[in-house]
């Protein structure tokens, strides 16, 4: 038997030649079959769509190419420090490697059938540490698990909307709480504060809850927590610690806008408003690094210096060779040629004909709403803008018209129809608009709306606030409530989720995109709450027979 030093280099020619084989076969496959929403980013490569991100302002992703530059820069210090893994092989080091090609284009096949391509990107992510554990054994696979895992900041996560609303309440009641303590006399009203004598008003909108600069602070902890430890629970710790120091940290920024404007006005409020933004950050880090030493005084052992006796090498390197690189080489190119087939045939399904909604004679768009509501509503067009046209896929339908009471001009009431075709990026959260609409939500929660007949169907009602300049140049908050909800083929639900667990159940189990109808339901309301959710209910009352009928038999 020949020994490991004279082996050694042959198996790692093997092993190196084996990994770069399976790394153009991925490649290929993200970059040719990556990527299956084509409504904003109109790419089949996933390497694409996730680059856009970090060069698209709109998506608040620009610090990817900071994680990049991390992350490969921990890669390489990890592989610099001296290790206790040997750089010989055993027979079963190629597993972990096998099993993480896999999953991670089975991974991408999930996220490719359910049209999440976040998902693809944590499925890239773990093709790569295969890959690199593959060609450099323990060692590298070891040195690259954190700088891969650290990459998940660079993933754009929009699901913190939903928890910036949350954070924004905790934040405001919070500083409220704290100002009425100390005798600053303030008024709370939703996420605003202002004084009673109308000296400050300030919204604490989603850039003060902090969500915004979540991941940022997230990612900082992290890595703070890695470098400064080696023991997995005091990292975990250090991680999970971000969310309630960020929370503090916008307490007292808030808190401070609130000081400042009742010592010098609003304008002195503003400022600290403006400028003190990097306050977070300081109180934040300054909390984190404030822990980290006590841990450390607590616990030595859990720090950069505690650490575990090397382990001895690791035999029998020449118990693999050729004939195992060629296997798994050939298990992983054969995955990766049935994901692309897959895709294609994912690419293929036809869009179901079924829809909730009526259609209109081009079976494209919903059915046209009607120009009249007996002799109390006139219904206005209220055209398709062709950015719209421009940016959503060119099978998605449109019905709306904005509806005028004869009675009174003042109110009235928008109704869209939104109908998505086999890309599912045709509908979304309308969170996701409003805000950049311009408008403040103040409040959500779900609600009923009755069909002709007196049955309910369950909707999300969305408090919305917008700044309006009058035009003797006064500015005014004018408040306006939005329903929304989605019909699909066989249900209605009020909530994206809600939606999008159904039509990846109907993805995966039959191969089938349906066609859902995202309705949107919108009107002032100065008049009050109750008068308007009556003026929306009205209106439904004329409309809903034209497009959703009886809806959809539950």
């Amino acid at each position: 038997m020949a020994s490991p030093a004279v082996v050694e280099p042959s198996i790692r020619r093997h092993w190196l030649a084996a990994a770069g084989l399976c790394a153009l076969a991925g490649a290929a496959v993200f970059q040719f079959f990556g990527n299956s929403t084509r409504g904003y980013i109109d790419s089949s490569s996933l390497f694409y769509w996730w680059g856009f991100q970090w060069v698209n302002p709109s998506s608040e992703g620009e610090h990817g190419w900071l994680m990049l530059a991390v992350s490969g820069w921990l890669l390489w210090r990890n592989l610099r420090q001296p290790s206790a893994i040997s750089g010989q092989r055993s027979a079963v080091e190629f597993r972990a490697p096998l099993c993480a090609l896999l999953g991670g284009l089975a991974l991408h096949l999930l996220g490719y059938a359910v049209q999440q391509t976040r998902l693809s990107i944590v499925g890239f992510l773990l093709f790569t540490w295969g890959v690199l554990a593959l060609g450099g054994g323990r060692r590298w696979g070891r040195a690259a698990a954190f700088p891969l895992g650290f990459m998940v900041f660079a993933i754009p996560l929009n699901v913190l909307d939903t928890a910036g609303f949350f954070l924004r309440v905790g934040v405001t009641d919070t500083a409220y709480q704290i100002a009425r303590l100390i005798g600053i006399d303030v008024i709370r009203n939703g996420t605003q504060l202002l004084s009673p004598d109308g000296s400050y008003s300030y919204d604490v909108a989603a850039a003060c809850s902090g969500v915004r600069s979540l991941m940022a602070l997230a990612a900082l902890t992290v890595l703070l927590g890695y470098l400064g430890f080696r023991a997995a629970w005091a990292r975990v710790l250090i991680g999970l610690l971000v969310f309630p120091y960020a929370f503090v940290g916008n307490v007292v920024r808030i808190f401070a806008i609130i000081v400042a404007a009742e010592w010098q006005g609003q304008r002195a409020g503003t400022i600290v408003h403006e400028w003190f933004g990097f306050l977070i950050f300081v109180i934040v880090l300054g909390l984190v690094q404030a822990t980290i030493w006590l841990l450390e005084k607590w616990r030595p052992a859990v720090g950069a210096d505690g650490r575990a006796a090397p382990a001895p090498p690791i035999g029998g390197c020449n118990l693999i060779g050729y004939k195992t690189a060629s296997l798994v080489t050939a298990a992983v190119v054969v995955a990766a040629v049935a994901v692309a087939w897959a895709t294609t045939r994912l690419d293929a399904a036809q869009v179901s004909p079924r829809t909730g909604v009526k259609l209109a004679a081009n079976g494209v768009d919903p059915a046209p709403l009607p120009d009249f509501l007996g002799l109390d509503w006139a219904g206005q067009s209220s055209p398709v803008t062709p950015v719209e046209r421009e940016v959503l896929p060119a099978d998605t339908g449109f019905s709306r018209k904005n509806y005028v009471s004869l009675r009174d001009r003042h109110e009235q009431v928008f109704v869209s129809i939104v109908l998505s075709g086999r890309d599912r990026t045709s509908i979304h959260r309308p969170e996701v608009c409003l805000v950049g609409q311009g408008w403040t939500i103040r409040g959500a929660e779900p609600r009923e709306f009755a069909r002709p007949g007196g049955a309910r169907f369950p909707v999300t009602l969305l408090r919305l606030e917008r700044e309006v300049t009058m035009p003797r140049g006064e500015k005014v908050m004018v408040p306006a409530l939005l329903a929304y909800w989605f019909i699909g083929a066989d249900r209605i639900v009020a909530t994206h989720w809600e939606r999008m667990l159904y039509s990846t159940a109907d993805r995966l189990r039959h191969r089938s995109t349906h066609r859902w109808a995202y309705v949107v339901v919108q009107t002032p309301a100065l008049d009050g709450e109750a008068a308007a959710v009556a003026r929306m209910q009205e209106v439904l009352d004329g409309t809903l027979p034209a497009f959703q009928g009886e809806g959809p038999k539950d």
